[in-house]
């Protein structure tokens, strides 16, 4: 299948690793101009070095997306650079761990800014390209617990649920300028973040890390965790032509483990 991916200019976000790094390394591979941001300079480097040996086109900002000017900066340099933006895809590190009362004011303003207001920056600063080059694609990476409740993950559970909200308010407000807004949510993906979380629950279990994977993996019907390149081309449908009549929807890359119906 052909994704109409060749030639598009994409923004990635947290893409020095991880599931965002999954991300952009796909969309390069199926041709697309990539912009990939990040707050570590090595890791982005690094990022950029191994897309680029695999023939990909693609460039690098270090940008903290809690902060409003540096996306704007970043936005601004992917268009000098590539033109103009097709394709957005929303991604920041998660929030402490830890139960909804046992954080501060300051923690949930942290929180928000590094979840919720980055998403609406990146948006804003990506829209006006979008528009001029006749639509787009944009895809926000929440998590499982927007479908339900993560135990010990009061902030993001709290905060993802909001960029749900957001994902699907601007579905309906941008479709008649072709631009199109999914949210993908992955489950339990091999990646550093997820690691940090067994270590985690270890401890709260009195376990090792192993052990609390294995319990984690029990309770996925796949059996196992996914692999950061299967929700890389999972995204890369969602943000390509082959997907052109989804919007406003949300699809699961979890094996199987949120129960809800919908």
């Amino acid at each position: 299948m052909d994704l109409g991916l060749k030639g598009k200019v994409a923004m990635v976000a947290g893409a020095s690793r991880g599931l965002g790094f999954a991300v952009a390394e796909t969309l390069a591979r199926e041709g697309a101009r990539v912009s990939i941001a990040s707050t570590d300079q090595k890791a982005i480097s690094a990022a950029v070095e191994q897309i680029q040996r695999g023939g990909g086109e693609t460039i690098a900002s270090v940008v903290d997306v809690r902060r409003a000017d540096q996306i704007a900066r970043w936005a601004e340099t992917t268009t000098s650079r590539f033109g103009g933006v097709d394709l957005l895809f929303t991604n920041s590190g998660g929030p402490p761990a830890g139960a909804t009362l046992s954080f501060d004011d300051a923690a949930w303003q942290d929180a928000a800014d590094l979840l919720l207001f980055s998403v609406l920056r990146m948006v804003r600063a990506a829209v006006p390209s979008m528009k001029q080059r006749g639509g787009g694609a944009i895809l926000m990476s929440t998590s499982s617990s927007v479908k339900e409740p993560v135990p010990n993950l009061g902030l993001s559970t709290v905060l993802r649920s909001s960029v749900s909200a957001l994902a699907k308010t601007l579905a309906l407000e941008l479709a008649a300028d072709k631009i199109r807004v999914n949210q993908i949510v992955p489950g339990r993906i091999d990646t550093d973040r997820v690691r940090h979380l067994d270590q985690i629950n270890a401890k709260k279990q009195g376990t090792s890390p192993e052990e609390a994977k294995a319990r984690a993996i029990a309770s996925i019907p796949a059996g196992r965790y996914g692999e950061p390149p299967e929700f890389g081309r999972a995204a890369a449908f969602l943000l390509s032509d082959a997907a052109s009549y989804i919007t406003g929807s949300t699809l699961q890359v979890d094996g199987g483990l949120v129960r809800c119906v919908l």
